[in-house]
């Protein structure tokens, strides 16, 4: 009776660590067979295993497309879990990684050879791309030195910051993002084993609004999914705070249709209502040029002038001051095509 009680009470823990996991983990995929995408480098990896011939990798593209999970599943393939600590080092950009640390923890992990087991160890050094000049050129003399026994794998979002000493010894590999084809299936699989309450057009602003970063897709199912109990377009844009079509329809309808005070007013009403950035606006509104049929000359001086405010916020100016010369910009384009009509 009190072994099965105990039994019960050692399940529990269990049960409640992965109900609290964030998906995003509790969804990685644990083996290479798991993952979605980039089948061809996938299969690539899996026969430098099966020959026992990995090269120092460089797995490089932008977040949310399996990069740290690919190498993650490779590593479980390679070791079993009771060698897994002893083989393999992972360091985040957490970690601190100046030249020290080179030096330091990752030069004595690579140079003690493994007794009683045969096989590489592996040094995993996720984003990579925020290490430091020195640090990057002490790790090429640490990678040569070391390969008999040693491989390296490094992950990061910008090749350009890797210096080209490093990008030269290793294996390069693009991570692209996720097309909607692949993510689809995926989310539904959590849509499924979640009981998520989840429309079509929830799915469509899912995809739409994550750009091919699955682990964005994730968080914002879950967090929508928390917030709101049902996922449609709506909630999914109210709780990224992302405006929607139909905000964007009447912001334009403002500009192109009213006089400067009117647009003004009304768009910092929703603006402030919403909790909408001008970014954001920006952004949608810069999609919806290209489909509109403006004169080429008004959309050059038009598309000049966003790109200008554009820049102006990045910089980190004042929002009403760039919204008062956004308007001015698409009143100026309504001057200007009812001229050349």
């Amino acid at each position: 009776m009190e072994a099965s009680a105990l039994k019960q009470q050692q399940q529990q823990p269990a049960a409640t660590k992965t109900r609290n996991l964030p998906w995003v983990e509790k969804y990685r995929p644990q083996t290479l067979n798991d993952l979605i995408s980039h089948q061809d480098i996938l299969s690539t990896i899996q026969k430098f295993i099966s020959e026992d011939r990995l090269p120092h990798l460089l797995l490089y593209g932008p977040p949310g497309t399996g990069k740290t999970s690919t190498i993650l599943a490779c590593a479980k393939q390679l070791y079993k879990d009771k060698e897994f600590g002893s083989m393999v080092l992972e360091l985040n950009a957490s970690d601190d990684r100046g030249i020290d640390i080179v030096r330091g923890p990752i030069l004595s992990f690579a140079s003690t050879r493994t007794i009683f087991k045969k096989g590489f160890k592996l040094v995993i050094l996720d984003e990579a791309d925020a290490m430091t000049q020195d640090a990057q050129n002490a790790l090429r003399r640490v990678i040569e030195k070391f390969t008999e026994n040693t491989r390296f794998c490094l992950i990061c979002n910008y090749l350009s910051k890797i210096i080209p000493a490093l990008q030269s010894r290793c294996t390069r590999f693009r991570f692209g993002p996720l097309t909607p084809e692949l993510m689809v299936p995926r989310l539904e699989h959590v849509v499924g084993e979640e009981n998520v309450d989840i429309t079509e057009d929830g799915m469509k602003a899912l995809i739409t609004l994550s750009s091919g970063d699955m682990r964005r897709a994730l968080n914002i199912l879950q967090s929508t999914n928390m917030a709101f109990g049902k996922v449609t377009e709506e909630t999914v844009h109210t709780c990224t705070g992302h405006p929607l079509r139909s905000d964007i329809a009447n912001i334009l309808d403002w500009m192109l249709n009213q006089d400067f005070t009117t647009a003004y007013r009304n768009i910092m009403e929703l603006k402030t209502l919403k909790g909408l950035a001008l970014h954001d606006i920006l952004t949608e509104i810069h999609l919806f040029v290209h489909r509109v049929d403006f004169p080429s000359s008004v959309r050059v001086h038009l598309l000049t002038k966003m790109a200008d405010i554009e820049y102006r916020l990045s910089v980190g100016t004042n929002e009403k001051i760039q919204l008062s010369s956004l308007i001015a910009a698409f009143q100026v384009t309504r001057d200007l095509i009812v001229a050349e009509a």
